[in-house]
């Protein structure tokens, strides 16, 4: 997501703010800015709110184009921000680092502050005018006042820190103490540089392995302070700690991908945060559900009598999934069609349809021209896109963001996932709307999905067995895939993965078509992927199981995703993955996993280019 860096040393603190930032651009970002705390600030932190700011939307050349033509004071103490628009859209306003009231406090942020909001309107109860529509201001301002109460800013971090809710990485510097950056983590990156006679901070060591290969590594809730000497390190509550310190030694490009050989890989591994990240600020202080981007009132929500779901490529196996859960929580029905497809067959329209886009980037050319029609026939539309600020959003009634932060590799990994999430926060939102589910009901099923990142972080122990079983079929020239109910798009995911990454046929099937027609492709040694659903939903297994020992008995080889515990399928798997247990409808977030690292690992087996597969583009932005 964000890219931070921070510095303290002797070096001019420009340079290597921006330096560091350029080695970032690689996470994606919107707008970019730095702060310094100049040798000649005088007492009232005047530097700090004048001059000694600069910030600008868009690309980092717009910034450095801005200090050619206006130059900040030499210094040699600063923080920079890149930042991924969630709070506010991307311009000059919203961009980091914020001020706090008489600016002399400066603050960047990566991540979510989820009671911003009850904050900000005290902090405006009280006077203070805020200048952005971020959530980071709102920290910069209570920061500040910390310090000007008399507490060191190390102290007035620790005590901020306290009233934050949410998963963040501040990094603050004070007008009127150079010697010093201070920086705090709770369940968002953060890495400390130690070198000679200075002291960098970074989202990852890509910020600053070209000065120094030491690192250190800090715990949750953690505080930490640099300066010219090293790094001290506190809880949030004041007692001191201890992080772990290590040798990078890995080059340039392995540091932007931590030390993965692929962006893509890289962000397979990032799964659990984006998923974690995608359910930050969900609740609301009564505890239910509530989702901040939507702009539909409830009246406008229950008078929807059917939603048809649009996208293309991977979000459209998303929509796929969203179908099952919202007929089955809502009760409404629901069409999912391909948007490239969706204008030219003349779909009955109405102010009763909800119209759902689907989009990573925000800015898919199909996408954008199938709501364009629908709002022509008076439908309202909701699109559920990664991109803050882009044009199917702005173009839409309301808006659900997945946070999965930027997605480098061109084949979707976290981007699905985090769809997935939005397509399950809808259909609960729906259903607590128009009460087809009771509180208790809906509290339980967001207590399942909160847990989904430790449960993907148990399929990506797995790795290195996904990872064998791959390379043994390097020679495949076809590869099946099965599933039933919520592992039918599942299926149809991971054959597409296979097409994008490693070149090879695959196609994804309804287990149940199998014998109307499909089953003709099974020959000896075909590899076939099945998706088997938990245990307990309808005849749900039993059937799936039925599908495997068809392609069994006509020479296939199964390799099979089943949850814990499942021994019914044992005979039947020549290979056999392990899942965590959970519900049927949640079963995509886990059994995606094993799929994508498959795919990632034959292609690199068979020596393809992982991250930029031939002939495709992370956006389509022409029909």
């Amino acid at each position: 997501m964000c890219g931070i860096v921070g510095y303290v040393g002797e070096r001019p603190a420009q340079q290597v703010v921006i330096e560091g930032l350029r080695r970032l651009e690689y996470r994606g970002y919107d707008s970019a800015g730095i702060a310094i705390v100049a040798s000649d600030a005088g007492d009232d932190g005047a530097a700090f709110g004048e001059n000694a700011v600069q910030k600008r939307a868009g690309k980092l050349a717009n910034l450095e184009k801005a200090l050619a033509a206006t130059p900040l004071p030499p210094a040699t103490t600063g923080i920079g921000h890149t930042r991924w628009a969630t709070h506010g859209q991307p311009n000059d306003a919203n961009a980091h680092p914020h001020l706090g009231e008489r600016g002399r406090v400066a603050l960047v942020h990566n991540g979510i502050i989820e009671n911003f909001a009850e904050l900000r309107d005290r902090l405006e109860a009280d006077g203070h005018v805020l200048r952005s529509e971020t959530d980071t201001e709102v920290a910069a301002h209570l920061l500040e006042l910390e310090v000007e109460a008399g507490h060191d800013l190390t102290t007035a971090m620790q005590r901020v820190c306290r009233r934050l809710e949410g998963a963040f990485t501040l990094v603050a510097a004070d007008a009127r103490d150079g010697s010093r950056v201070v920086a705090a983590r709770r369940n968002s990156p953060l890495v400390v540089g130690l070198g000679e006679g200075e002291s960098f901070l970074g989202s990852d060591v890509a910020a600053f392995i070209e000065f120094t290969r030491e690192a250190l590594e800090l715990g949750q809730d953690q505080v930490v302070t640099i300066t010219r000497d090293g790094a001290e390190i506190t809880t949030f509550d004041g007692t001191p700690a201890q992080g772990r310190r290590y040798h990078v030694d890995w080059d340039l490009s392995a540091a932007e991908k931590d030390g993965h050989d692929w962006f893509m890989r890289k962000e397979i591994f990032e799964q659990p945060r984006a998923v974690a990240d995608s359910l930050l600020g969900r609740r609301g202080v009564d505890g239910r559900l509530q989702l901040d981007e939507m702009r539909l009132s409830d009246q406008e929500l229950r008078d929807i009598t059917k939603i048809i779901i649009i996208a293309c490529g991977t979000s459209f196996y998303a929509g796929m999934v969203a179908k099952y859960a919202i007929e089955h929580w809502c009760r409404i029905p629901v069409e999912v069609e391909l948007a490239s497809e969706f204008r030219y067959r003349d779909p009955i329209l109405d102010y009763s349809t909800l119209v759902v886009a689907i989009s990573q980037s925000g800015e898919t050319a199909d996408t954008l021209q199938a709501i364009r029609h629908a709002r022509t026939q008076r439908s309202k539309v909701l699109a559920i896109c990664n991109t803050n600020g882009s044009t199917i959003p702005r173009e839409s009634d309301a808006v659900i963001y997945t946070h999965a932060g930027p997605e480098i590799g061109v084949a979707s990994t976290k981007g699905f996932l985090t769809q997935l999430v939005a397509c399950y926060l809808l259909a609960l939102y729906l259903a607590q709307v128009k009460g087809t589910r009771f509180g208790d009901e809906i509290d339980q099923v967001l207590g399942q999905l909160e847990a989904m990142p430790e449960q993907i972080e148990k399929v990506l122990a797995l790795a290195p067995d996904v990872y064998a079983l791959a390379r043994e079929h390097v020679q495949s020239r076809s590869v099946l895939f099965l599933g039933r109910h919520a592992g039918y798009p599942v299926a149809l995911e991971g054959a597409l993965k296979l097409k994008e990454l490693a070149y090879l046929h695959a196609e994804g099937f309804a287990a149940g078509e199998l014998k109307h027609g499909p089953i003709a492709l099974v020959e000896e040694g075909l590899p076939v992927l099945c998706v088997v659903p938990p245990r307990g939903r309808d005849q749900l297994h039993d059937k799936m199981l039925s599908g495997i020992q068809e392609v069994r008995a006509r020479g296939a080889r199964t390799l099979c995703l089943a949850e814990e515990g499942d021994e019914q399928v044992a005979p039947y798997a020549d290979e056999l993955i392990r899942l965590p247990r959970v519900p049927v409808l949640l079963q995509p977030l886990v059994a995606v996993v094993p799929l994508q690292l498959f795919a990632c690992e034959l292609a690199t087996a068979l020596g393809y280019d992982v991250d930029q597969p031939r002939n495709l583009a992370k956006s389509v932005t022409v029909e």
